[in-house]
């Protein structure tokens, strides 16, 4: 999923709790699953920064050398623009985009 196009806003905002709560009818559950979902997007993120961050990683031990690099910088700082993954996480719940299911259901049927 590509994070750095979302349309996710960057404060908070209130959303129409009838639009959340309605593909599964439960407020609750929704709000479960976007936790869920705001969960996993927060993991690729940190993944994707930590190995870009590894790029500039010097392994040496001595702490007397520290060094300034522009280039980590801008990407830390691009890193800090991007709306709270909870943000993207309720935006797609929104557009639809996140599938989850029930298990408890399909057992039933």
């Amino acid at each position: 999923m590509d994070y750095k196009n979302s349309e996710a806003p960057l404060s908070t905002i209130t959303y129409d709790r009838s639009k959340i709560e309605a593909p599964t009818h439960n407020i609750y559950e929704s709000i479960s699953i976007m936790a869920k979902r705001a969960n996993q997007i927060n993991e690729d993120l940190k993944k994707e920064l930590i190995d870009k961050l590894e790029e500039f990683a010097t392994h040496n031990d001595s702490l007397e050398e520290v060094f300034e690099n522009k280039e980590q910088i801008e990407v830390s700082r691009f890193y800090e623009k991007l709306p709270k993954p909870t943000a993207m996480a309720v935006e797609e719940w929104l557009h639809g985009d996140i599938y989850y299911r029930n298990p408890e259901e399909t057992e039933a049927k």
